[in-house]
C-alpha cells in the first residue's frame, strides 16, 4: 500500500495528473484511512494501463471505454478499437513519412547553394510543401 506520491512515482506520473484520472473516472480514490488514502498494486496497474494505453495513442475516453470493456470482456469491441487506433497511426505514420520526405529534399536543395534565401525558411514561410 502507498500514497498518492508512490502511486504516482510507480506510474511515471505527478500527482495532479492521478487526481485527474480520478476525476476523469479512469481511477478510482480509495476511502482515507486515518486521513490518508492508499493505493494497492491494482491501481498501480490500472495507473500504467492508462500511460500505456496514452502512449499507444487512445484518448481518455477511448481508455475509458477499453477498461468498461475489460469489466465486461467484449473483445470484439476492444478488437474494433485497436483496428481504429491502427488505422489512425498508419495515417499518421503516413504525414509524418512525407513531411520528413519534404524536409529531406529543402535540406539538400539548401545545401546545394549558399546564395539566395534559404529554401528551409521559405518553406515555413507558406512558400513550400509546408
Amino acid at each position: 500500500m502507498t500514497t498518492i506520491g508512490g502511486l504516482a512515482r510507480a506510474g511515471g506520473v505527478g500527482v495532479e495528473t492521478v487526481r485527474y484520472y480520478q476525476r476523469r473516472g479512469l481511477m478510482e480514490a480509495p476511502p482515507r484511512a486515518g486521513g490518508v488514502r492508499r493505493y494497492g498494486a491494482d491501481d498501480v496497474r490500472r495507473l500504467r494501463f492508462i500511460r500505456q494505453a496514452q502512449a499507444a495513442g487512445f484518448s481518455l475516453d477511448e481508455i475509458a471505454e477499453l477498461i468498461a470493456l475489460d469489466a465486461g470482456q467484449d473483445r470484439a469491441r476492444a478488437r474494433a478499437l485497436a483496428r481504429d487506433r491502427i488505422v489512425a497511426l498508419d495515417a499518421k505514420i503516413a504525414e509524418l513519412t512525407a513531411a520528413r520526405s519534404a524536409l529531406q529534399k529543402l535540406a539538400r536543395d539548401c545545401a546545394a547553394s549558399d546564395e539566395g534565401p534559404c529554401p528551409i525558411i521559405a518553406a515555413f514561410e507558406g512558400g513550400g510543401p509546408f
